[in-house]
């Protein structure tokens, strides 16, 4: 019996390069937190709100390290989740690709309702009778973008990068000369308990590390581009945020608390007049619509790879045949998105979501020592972090101190989902097993 022809394997074409992923990172890191964030850090600390700035980021940069050494090891589809499932087992993949995918959705139909409130200030209809056409709109438009092909996504998202870029590099280019030096003197006392406080506001803001390397089938070079990517973008952003809290502290100093709605419309007011409230308005909505687009580029792939490793049915572990895409599971993820954002009412959950990305985190971090063990890494390739386990380790102490700062409340609701989801797993082990 002769041996017959096997159908190639469901593989995506490797596109991305170093500036894709550094542009993903900003894209989805600089969202709309950055045109509150200076206010609410300030609402703890004042002026002294800066530290947290510094610890934030280092903490983000640690975190970074580790993604990158696990990103060259790992280098199928479906990213953080690919991570965890190789270095822990199939269970721990389960809750990391579950727990990752909802967070998303959540997080993706809070900033649709953002941008339709935004745009809805100045056009009511919006938030009216036109909301469920425009929602539909907005999702399908990015499903078809995605759909067609990474590089089309990839440009999408490296085009809002830009765009969302040039107001912001503008209030700083001009707010630094208008600084005033008293604004930035630290006033007051302030403990443990306010810089806990303070950084966990920062630490929402650099949120987006795990979304970036959802693409980690479609790297060109993984041991190269990882590394490279995470760290130049998010270099960009810490440089960003740095530079936005200083300008909007320092112009608008004790009065930081009376805008904490809109700070950065504030500062442009002052600075450029209406048409300034214009440009950081406009800036918000290409932040929002980048943070959605890099979305459904990148998310799509958690269901691809939980479908290829039986997560999810097969069907949506699918590529496309002329676009070279995991066109189903986009579609499927686009569809939940436009559900939860039609129905919106998901502040808390959001937070929750928020909360048990850092429980990822702590996931990837332990997962470099453990990769470390069971996938000695060959002379001469992929990325090390340097100091042998001094970095996972004091990684995973710096995030063990920023989730011990939630409340009992997200504590509480986070162990609740975790439990439903081990109940979900051990019924489909059941079920394979009969």
């Amino acid at each position: 019996m002769t041996n017959q022809p096997q159908p190639p394997p469901q593989q995506l074409e490797r596109t991305i390069g170093v500036f894709g992923l550094a542009c993903s990172v900003v894209n989805i890191t600089v969202g709309t937190g950055i045109f509150v964030l200076p206010a609410l850090a300030a609402e703890h600390l004042g002026a002294a709100a800066i530290i947290c700035l510094f610890i934030c980021g280092a903490m983000i940069f640690l975190i970074a390290l580790c993604f990158a050494e696990v990103g060259s090891k790992v280098t199928s589809s479906g990213g953080t989740y690919a991570y965890i499932e190789t270095a822990f087992g199939p269970f721990a993949g389960f809750l990391a690709n579950n727990i990752f995918w909802v967070s998303c959705c959540l997080s993706d139909a809070a900033v649709a309702n953002g941008l339709l409130k935004t745009v809805g200030y100045f056009y009511p209809v919006v938030e009216g009778t036109l909301r469920p056409f425009i929602l539909f709109a907005l999702f399908a438009g990015f499903t078809w973008i995605n759909i067609r092909g990474a590089k089309s996504g990839l440009r999408m998202v490296i085009f809002t990068t830009i765009a969302k870029l040039i107001p912001l590099l503008l209030v700083v280019l001009f707010g630094l000369g208008k600084i005033t030096m008293e604004n930035l003197v630290w006033k007051g006392s302030f403990g443990m308990a306010e810089i806990g406080a303070g950084t966990l506001v920062f630490f929402y803001a650099f949120l987006g590390i795990e979304t970036s390397v959802s693409n980690s089938g479609e790297f060109k070079n993984p041991a190269r581009v990882v590394p490279l990517g995470i760290l130049s973008g998010l270099s960009l952003v810490l440089m960003i945020y740095l530079l936005i809290q200083l300008v909007t502290q320092g112009i608008l100093g004790d009065e930081l608390q009376m805008h904490k709605d809109a700070p950065l419309a504030e500062v442009s007011n002052r600075l450029f007049g209406t048409a300034g409230v214009l440009l950081v308005t406009i800036g918000a909505i290409v932040s929002m619509l980048g943070s959605l687009s890099g979305a459904i580029l990148s998310i799509p792939r958690i269901f691809f790879a939980g479908a290829r490793d039986g997560i999810f049915p097969k069907f949506f572990g699918k590529v496309h045949p002329r676009f070279v895409t995991p066109a189903r599971a986009i579609i499927l993820y686009s569809s939940i998105d436009f559900i939860f954002a039609l129905f919106g009412g998901l502040r808390q959950l959001l937070i929750l979501s928020t909360a048990t990305t850092l429980l990822i985190y702590l996931g990837v971090v332990l997962a470099v020592i453990r990769l470390r063990r069971i996938m000695p890494m060959a002379s001469g390739t992929g990325f090390r972090v340097p100091g042998g386990m001094v970095v996972p380790i004091i990684t995973s102490i710096a995030i063990l101190w920023l989730f011990f700062t939630l409340t009992w409340t997200e504590l509480a609701g986070m162990a609740l989902l975790l439990c439903l989801l081990s109940v979900v797993y051990l019924v489909m082990r059941f079920r394979l097993r009969k």
